[in-house]
């Protein structure tokens, strides 16, 4: 009895001895470790936790970390922006054949540019108004005078350098929508990029300049507001510069009217750089406003609108840009290039009817021609008449 007694006692003994080191081994663990939560779960206490998979540590290499990467600086760069006037590649419907656009060409698409390709092919951008139809179909038209061209004249655009040209004009709709559908399709065809009436686009030049074009025919009632926001939108859209060209004025006048110069400013102040004006077939001034730079109009280029134009004198400017390291583009000057329409009252004294031939020259520096160009760009020229009254124009072609 005494001996069942004893192993009793000492059986209860050992039992809480070791119940007394369970105790005190699981309470030594809190459930937040990852030890204390195995043990429970082994134990079918709580559900085990997922745990996340440890990463192998990183062998050290000996090398510093990368520093951060900055964004790389812009490409500081000077640009060269080569800007010209109407370019109309035929004749109006009552010119003679010998004294026509294709009767001094000849087929020759180098011919109209060849006194002046050297400017255009070694710029980095040349933008011109192309004023005529480009098709090959027999298309009728009730305008008083219209231009018509064969598509292969695009030919003429790319001989020459040009690499814009806005049809946003009073002569793009001569032969209606066929006209107009047949143009685009030509310029597509010949990969020579263009602008439409009210069409703002990004064209990047093949030295990586990001340029933003505003194209539109202003010659009523411009919208200062309309042209603004697309200016906006170009810079919106990543326009390093941005170029308004407007068709707007009025015919031989040599001075800007308020219209014109009250919308020049609303663009340069949205945002523009440059402002390219056309439709006056005479030079008119150029102005800096603020960091921009307006031509008001560039007159006429390889011009087959007429036999004998009353204004010869043209021009090329060539804009000089600069971008920094920071990617900004800004204007840094202008050049000047005074030339005439012909190059045969350059040549050969030719003053009469017919002396366009339709290929522009530069005057001779120092000329009476030359100067007279530099006094209309810089709003010195004091003409004897503006205008022109074409009331009677079919009279001389009985």
């Amino acid at each position: 009895m005494k001996r069942t007694t004893r192993r009793t006692v000492l059986l209860l003994a050992v039992l809480l001895l070791l119940g007394l080191s369970l105790f005190f081994r699981t309470s030594a663990l809190s459930p937040g470790d990852a030890a204390s939560t195995g043990f429970y779960a082994r134990q079918g206490l709580i559900p085990a936790r997922p745990q996340p998979s440890a990463a192998p540590a990183a062998e050290p290499t000996g090398e510093p970390a990368p520093a951060e990467t900055e964004a790389p600086a812009a490409e500081v760069r000077d640009f060269v922006i080569s800007v010209i006037g109407d370019n109309t590649l035929a004749s109006h419907q009552f010119a003679g054949a010998s004294v026509s656009f294709a009767g001094r060409m000849k087929d020759d698409y180098a011919y109209p540019y060849s006194n002046t390709v050297q400017y255009f092919k070694n710029d980095d951008f040349t933008i011109s108004n192309l004023e005529c139809t480009l098709s090959d179909r027999k298309l009728s038209s009730a305008e008083q005078w219209y231009f018509l061209a064969p598509t292969a004249y695009a030919n003429i655009l790319l001989e020459g350098g040009v690499d814009f040209v806005t049809t946003a004009n009073n002569h793009m709709e001569d032969f209606g929508q066929k006209g107009v559908d047949d143009t685009y399709a030509a310029l597509e065809e010949y990969g020579i990029p263009y602008g439409k009436e009210g069409e703002a686009r990004l064209i990047t030049t093949d030295s990586g300049l990001v340029l933003g074009i505003y194209c539109d025919y202003n010659h009523l009632n411009p919208d200062a507001e309309k042209s603004a926001a697309a200016v906006r939108q170009l810079r919106a859209d990543g326009a390093e510069y941005v170029i308004c060209a407007f068709h707007w004025g009025k015919e031989l006048y040599y001075s800007p009217n308020d219209d014109q110069i009250a919308l020049a400013h609303a663009c340069i102040d949205a945002g523009a750089d440059l402002i390219y004006g056309s439709h006056t077939h005479n030079l008119q001034p150029i102005e800096q406003y603020g960091k921009g730079l307006i031509l008001y109009s560039m007159g006429n280029w390889s011009f087959g609108g007429s036999t004998a134009p009353s204004d010869r004198d043209t021009a090329i400017v060539q804009v000089k840009l600069h971008r920094d390291e920071t990617g900004k583009v800004t204007n840094t000057g202008f050049e000047i290039i005074p030339c005439c329409v012909s190059s045969r009252p350059v040549n050969e004294g030719y003053t009469g009817d017919n002396y366009n031939d339709y290929r522009p020259t530069p005057y001779t520096e120092g000329s009476e021609a030359y100067y007279r160009v530099l006094a209309k760009l810089d709003g010195s020229f004091e003409p004897d008449k503006e205008g022109r009254d074409y009331s009677d124009v079919y009279a001389q072609y009985s």
